[in-house]
């Protein structure tokens, strides 16, 4: 049996584990050895697919948070970071709207033609022409 596919998938997560690890290291500032039971973190977060920016994302969501004294510092801890369940809230929180998207406004004009000018000319047209009835009603 060949074990070629499963050397370069344990290699491909190997390495993937190392870019977050890199990765956290660089955007915290934190001097973090990478021992087994970090790796192991990393390994789990990684395995239920979350992605290379899915944690940029995430550590800087908390940062953001913690700056404004809405989180705890802890919350960057490795051991609270890489909990599959919270990264995942983490992350969907960090993507919510808190207002909705403005509603596209739609023109239906003509091109050239601004559709005020063509209101402003029937309001002028039907005053005109309650001018003109005002006028025969009092002769």
């Amino acid at each position: 049996m060949d074990d070629a596919p499963h050397a370069m998938k344990t290699q491909c997560i190997a390495e993937r584990i190392q870019a977050a690890h890199r990765l956290y290291v660089r955007l915290t500032g934190q001097q973090i050895h990478m021992r087994y039971d970090r790796e192991r973190m990393w390994y789990e977060l990684l395995k239920a697919g979350f992605t290379l920016e899915d944690i940029r994302t995430v550590i800087t969501y908390l940062q953001k948070e913690i700056r404004k004294g809405k989180r705890n510092v802890g919350a960057l801890k490795i051991s609270n970071l890489t909990q599959p369940d919270r990264f995942e809230e983490d992350l969907a929180i960090s993507r919510v709207r808190l207002r909705p998207q403005p509603k596209p406004v739609k023109r239906y004009e003509k091109p050239g033609i601004k559709s005020d000018s063509i209101q402003l000319q029937l309001k002028r047209k039907r005053a005109l022409e309650l001018i003109q009835d005002l006028k025969k009603s009092i002769d």
